[in-house]
């Protein structure tokens, strides 16, 4: 397992962390489904012994049972060999008050007298505003005093603009945690916006390094295009290679829920010092990312700048999730867009005023798509 510092902390960290949002689970006599606490325990408990030094855990995660479970985990001595991260539910904090009875209640469940960073979970423009009236730097400085929180941070989920925002906003950030891979790149935090990160000394954590799984599992178009290089490597590898060369990166989390991806992983970060892509790997990059845009319609990138819509047409939702089931090459969009039909929110409902189109930073021709869309998916 390699090591890194993390920023200027004074600390080394796993290049790998274990994100508890995806843990394993087992099938009750009754049908329902529970966490596999057992397993989860092995997992991530194996992955410690064998060097993983980050993990990464929410609020919300497994419908409120994500922390609890971690707390049980990490006793034995297992809470002492890591670096702890969870988020304050921004969503649900109504004062400034509400911050820190989160944090007593996420400690509570943890059964851990601190965190090593507390952050503020799915961060936007709408939900800074929010921190920036309750004051949440001095909510952190409490915490810090306290000893609850060693660092602060904020997971993001919004445009590189916003992401500019949050990051310029306070030089106390301990690090930044943000979606990016091989398809991400341009999109949310941008690879500019990381750059940014690491010049302000503010270290990333990635989240979403394969997209959900989906570039675990590519068409095979995609399957090709790595096929035919030199180096052969799983997708999964060449996934993980393009993150962690990238200097302004300290870890890279993944969503452990099976022993095989535990193995694999643990394998593809055994390596003694961060790679540099070479001219030959960033072409296959950018010919694995073409690839995969070429199934795409209208790479929308989830700004929302285009809602509310006055009819309720929920663009994002309807863009999104087809290019989505394009890129996985399977016809899992009717489904989910009958379910918006349902909602009154789909593309029929469209008056063609073209509000979204004058503000679509994308300059996207969203009535023609949405009527396309409409036709592909609304038919049997």
């Amino acid at each position: 397992m390699q090591y890194v510092p993390f920023g200027d902390l004074g600390f080394n960290i796993s290049r790998l962390g274990f994100g508890m949002m995806r843990l394993p689970k087992v099938t009750l006599p009754d049908g329902s489904t529970a966490l596999d606490e057992a397993r989860a325990t092995a997992m991530l408990r194996s992955a410690i012994d064998q060097g993983l030094s980050y993990v990464d855990t929410a609020y919300p995660y497994c419908d409120g049972q994500g922390e609890p479970l971690v707390g049980r985990i990490l006793k034995d001595g297992y809470r002492e060999k890591v670096i702890l991260t969870t988020k304050l539910p921004v969503w649900l904090v109504k004062t400034h008050e509400d911050m820190m009875k989160f944090l007593d209640e996420q400690l509570k469940k943890l059964d851990t007298p601190y965190v090593d960073f507390y952050i503020l979970h799915a961060m936007n423009n709408e939900r800074m505003d929010l921190m920036q009236k309750l004051d949440y730097k001095r909510f952190y400085a409490d915490a810090i005093a306290q000893g609850k929180v060693r660092y602060p941070g904020f997971s993001f989920h919004d445009d590189a603009k916003a992401f500019l925002r949050i990051l310029h906003d306070w030089d106390q950030w301990g690090m930044c945690q943000v979606q990016m891979n091989i398809l991400d790149d341009e999109n949310q935090a941008t690879l500019e916006g990381i750059r940014e990160a690491g010049r302000r000394g503010v270290g990333v954590v990635v989240m979403e390094p394969l997209r959900g799984g989906l570039l675990a599992n590519p068409p095979v178009d995609v399957k090709a295009v790595y096929d035919a290089y030199a180096v052969r490597r799983s997708p999964v590898e060449w996934g993980f290679r393009y993150l962690y060369a990238m200097p302004e990166v300290i870890t890279i989390l993944s969503g452990m829920s099976t022993w095989a991806q535990v193995t694999d992983n643990l394998r593809i970060f055994d390596m003694a010092k961060r790679p540099t892509l070479t001219d030959e790997e960033l072409a296959l990059y950018q010919k694995v990312k073409a690839t995969y845009l070429a199934r795409t319609k209208t790479r929308c990138t989830g700004c929302k700048y285009c809602q509310p819509c006055p009819m309720g047409v929920q663009i994002p939702r309807i863009f999104q999730g087809y290019d989505a089931a394009m890129l996985r090459a399977d016809s899992s969009f009717k489904a989910g867009y009958a379910q918006i039909q349902a909602d009154h929110a789909d593309a029929s409902q469209c008056i063609h005023c073209r509000k979204c189109e004058h503000v679509c930073p994308q300059h996207l021709p969203i009535t023609r798509f949405l009527e396309e869309i409409h036709a592909a998916s609304a038919a049997e």
